[in-house]
């Protein structure tokens, strides 16, 4: 008995050393800068069809800019006119020729300019677009990561678990054979164990699918083996920026507000390309009449458009134009204030998560390991009962279960702040960190948080199947 309480006080207090330390054989890094992340971003982006289909349609739109900007096509006319049906009277009546005539025709001085600045425009739109969905695919890269890095902390924590309620079991047994304990102590120990099984089936589940969902991003088959060097507490936290420099950095690296920047600018640009449509275009044909032996004629004609119908085309293209111009800059005001909505609700939430890893790592697992060794210290001597150790390691492994859903909910918040998402983050996420942990006694929050503020769709989360882990716990 004595050996296997040894035993035991040494999983307890190695439960809890990583947590505490982050012990890995790298040094800590920011998310952005570890190597292994930087690889497949990388390659996401290089394989993605999304980001390929974006890059595609930008060079579309900058093929359109010198074709708006072309003169019209010319029109080649040939013709025959001839005096009476009877027979061909070319080079005989002075009156029947050939014909062969070419017409050009020429728009308004700056009706092709603003059309090109139109187009130019839409280029650069596309160009945004472009800029949103690489920031889209290097934030679901580093989410799926940071998910693939927390189930696995799961999936260890659950070995030391198995571990512990290993030494229970023959603890229990032990004291039921020699009359000392109660059967029930060695049924609940196997029950436990048993769970624990079930547990593990459905992590390693999670386990693979995260795998599945970062090859898909790298469009690499589904189940190559990936590998995490470091843990989730190898990872720096994300420093908490002032309100002031968080919204000024959200506004200037937007892409969604530089999209709608864009698009006023556009608006703009068609308001003046309509108000030129008012002016008339030309159109000059030349032309030359063989007549056989007869010497041949030649013609030249100038055509100008008259708009007459100006009050319902021009006029109406020319308000249609500022309206959809008024309606982009209202568009614009509401998404730069939706943009400094989202970085300051960001910014308030992971200053919450900052304090509460804080208290994690200077209160909550220094405290548990504490009482761990507390409790140990009085069932070697009697003064306490078997389940009062099971009581205090089960918190001591709930405590680090929280610790890493707050580490990987401080990564998802920082990793929406260099995505400038739009996702309103769930503060929700602070409250219930650990909740879906093995240990944590109930389920929580998402294995990928709404925090994370996502634009792309989300993953199921890995609390939703782990959160029957609490009776093993």
């Amino acid at each position: 008995m004595r050996g296997s309480l040894f035993v035991l006080a040494a999983l307890a207090i190695a439960a809890v050393s990583p947590a505490l330390a982050g012990e890995s054989s790298l040094s800590p890094v920011a998310l952005p800068a570890d190597p292994v992340v930087a690889r497949f971003v990388d390659e996401a982006l290089a394989q993605n069809p999304e980001v390929a289909r974006a890059r595609v349609s930008v060079e579309a739109d900058r093929q359109r800019v010198p074709q708006v900007g072309a003169l019209p096509d010319p029109t080649l006319t040939l013709g025959i006119q001839n005096d009476g049906f009877q027979s061909i009277q070319i080079g005989k009546m002075d009156t029947s020729y050939w014909e062969v005539l070419a017409t050009q025709p020429f728009p308004w001085p700056g009706k092709l300019g603003a059309r090109e600045r139109v187009a130019m425009a839409q280029a650069s739109v596309a160009e945004a677009q472009l800029a949103r969905v690489r920031l889209n695919t290097t934030a679901e890269v580093e989410r799926a990561y940071v998910d693939l890095l927390l189930v696995r902390g799961q999936l260890e924590l659950l070995g030391r678990l198995e571990v512990l309620w290993m030494e229970a079991e023959v603890m229990a047994r032990t004291r039921y054979e020699v009359g000392r304990g109660a059967q029930s102590d060695l049924l609940r120990a196997q029950l436990e164990r048993t769970r624990l099984r079930q547990q593990r089936i459905v992590l390693e589940s999670a386990e693979r699918t995260r795998v599945q969902a970062m090859n898909s991003l790298k469009v690499r088959p589904l189940d190559e083996p990936i590998a995490t060097p470091r843990p989730l507490a190898g990872l720096l936290d994300p420093p908490v920026r002032s309100a002031e420099e968080a919204v000024a950095d959200a506004e200037r690296r937007s892409p969604d507000l530089a999209i709608a920047s864009l698009t006023v600018d556009v608006a703009d640009r068609r308001v003046d390309s309509a108000r030129k449509e008012w002016f008339p275009d030309f159109a000059i044909t030349a032309g030359v009449m063989p007549r056989g032996q007869i010497e041949p004629m030649w013609t030249v004609q100038l055509g100008v458009t008259i708009p007459i119908f100006g009050g319902s085309k021009q006029s109406k293209a020319v308000e249609e134009s500022l309206s959809r111009r008024e309606a982009e800059s209202q568009g614009e005001s509401a998404l730069r204030l939706q943009v400094r909505l989202r970085a300051e609700e960001r910014r308030t939430l992971l200053a919450a998560i900052t304090e509460t890893l804080q208290l994690y790592r200077g209160g909550l697992l220094v405290q548990s390991d504490a009482a761990v060794r507390s409790t140990l210290s009085q069932y070697q001597v009697g003064k306490v009962s078997f389940p009062s150790v099971l009581e205090v390691l089960r918190g001591l492994v709930a405590d680090e279960g929280g610790y890493l859903e707050t580490l990987a909910s401080a990564q998802r918040v920082a990793i929406a702040d260099r995505e400038v998402s739009l996702v309103p983050p769930a503060v929700t996420g602070v409250a219930a960190a650990g909740a879906s942990m093995p240990g944590a006694g109930a389920g929580g929050g998402g294995g990928r948080s709404a925090a994370a503020g996502s634009s792309a769709p989300q993953q199921a989360a890995v609390p939703a199947a782990t959160s029957g882990m609490a009776p093993g716990m």
